[in-house]
């Protein structure tokens, strides 16, 4: 009878309640199902931290103590920054009284938030760019959401959920997981209480990456599903980009269950509706579009566990056609997931350093970014100097 109070049985009892095989676990870090099954059999020794942090961040473990047995180590203290400004803009999403003033009238509140999202896609500190905006505009939106009547606290509405959507993104990644749920709760009500076919649409794409986030990929999947229906994709234009972008959302849930055949009828139908936007459309704050569809392709063979697949994808893309310095960072961490994956470490670490010069803040909050540069410190040569390097640019320390 196996011991549970073993390493090898820990890691063993969190792979099966995550519904993930060994070839699976393997793949996502890195390793062979060989490697796992040594591992769950104590023939190999746990191995050092960073490698740790990473299977606790494919497993959704947030204590390392549930995996190791040792003293507890919360895994968001070293995968995930917070931000300077965090608490600032919590408080300000945290805010249940109308904030006092006269509501801005729609169209001056909807030029506010599209500069707000543009602030998020034009620098190369997204984060620290929006959090001096976000709570002025969080009480800005929230007072016209209140106190406009009709059709303007209808469209006021819209635009707090595209702020509260844009709030998610800043909280994603930061050890506060509640305000991202919270951020995505208040948008999805924001949105219904509009009455908003569109903007139920894009609430739903922004739930689906926190139900993700927490491994709850069919829930991702069935708000994707229920809501796609709300636009109509033969109407072109605005309607079709939100349809497309549900489709994407829908492959990224069955990619990460591992459901190939459904990803990639998913995905293929959010290329189509992208193609018929134009090659070189991208809508102007979501940023879907042919290049989004195909930097999303990279993700979607990565969590596949197809490593030749991902890295031809990932060294064909296109990453300068999305309009976007946080999304370029992003398809590049993703690129350099792939090339991980694939055992091409030289790779990986260039396409980090790339990253990091689309956007320090991207880079900074992404987990996958904070283990890799912590497991590549350790390494000889170049790889590992590059890493350590790289490292001190995010801020983390072996």
């Amino acid at each position: 009878m196996t011991d549970p109070t073993t390493f090898g049985a820990r890691l063993r009892a969190h792979r099966e309640r995550a519904g993930k095989t060994r070839p699976v676990l393997g793949g996502l870090v890195g390793r062979s199902a060989e490697w796992v099954k040594a591992l769950e059999s104590g023939r190999l020794l746990p191995p050092r931290l960073p490698m740790l942090l990473r299977l606790a961040e494919v497993l959704d473990i947030s204590d390392l103590a549930d995996l190791t047995g040792d003293q507890s180590l919360p895994v968001a203290s070293v995968t995930r920054a917070g931000h300077p400004d965090v608490d600032t803009v919590a408080a300000a999403m945290q805010r249940t009284a109308v904030p006092p003033g006269e509501p801005a009238p729609v169209e001056v509140l909807r030029g506010l938030v599209d500069q707000a999202w543009a602030l998020w896609h034009r620098s190369t500190v997204e984060r620290t760019a929006v959090a001096a905006v976000l709570p002025g505009l969080l009480a800005e939106a929230q007072r016209s959401a209140r106190r406009l009547d009709g059709v303007a606290r209808r469209q006021a509405l819209v635009e707090l959920a595209r702020v509260y959507h844009l709030t998610q993104l800043y909280l994603a990644h930061q050890p506060y997981p509640e305000l991202v749920w919270l951020a995505a709760d208040r948008a999805m009500l924001a949105a219904q209480n509009a009455d908003d076919p569109a903007a139920i649409a894009v609430a739903a794409w922004y739930y689906a990456h926190v139900y993700r986030g927490a491994n709850q990929v069919d829930a991702a999947e069935q708000v994707l599903v229920d809501t796609a229906g709300l636009v109509d994709p033969a109407a072109g234009g605005e309607q079709l980009a939100r349809w497309g972008q549900a489709q994407l959302g829908i492959a990224l849930g069955h990619s990460k269950a591992g459901r190939a055949g459904k990803a990639w009828r998913a995905w293929d139908a959010a290329e189509e509706a992208a193609s018929r936007l134009g090659p070189t459309y991208a809508h102007p704050w979501l940023m879907f579009g042919p290049a989004a569809c195909a930097a999303y392709a990279v993700t979607i063979e990565t969590d596949l566990c197809r490593p030749g697949e991902a890295v031809r994808r990932a060294d064909t893309a296109d990453y300068r056609a999305l309009p976007s310095y946080t999304r370029r960072a992003a398809a590049l961490l993703e690129a350099a997931r792939a090339h991980m994956l694939d055992r091409g470490e030289v790779a990986a670490i260039h396409l980090l350093g790339r990253a990091l010069r689309e956007s320090v803040d991207t880079v900074r909050h992404q987990p996958f970014a904070r283990t890799v540069a912590l497991e590549l410190s350790n390494r000889p040569g170049t790889v590992g100097e590059d890493a350590r390097e790289l490292a001190l640019a995010i801020g983390v320390t072996g």
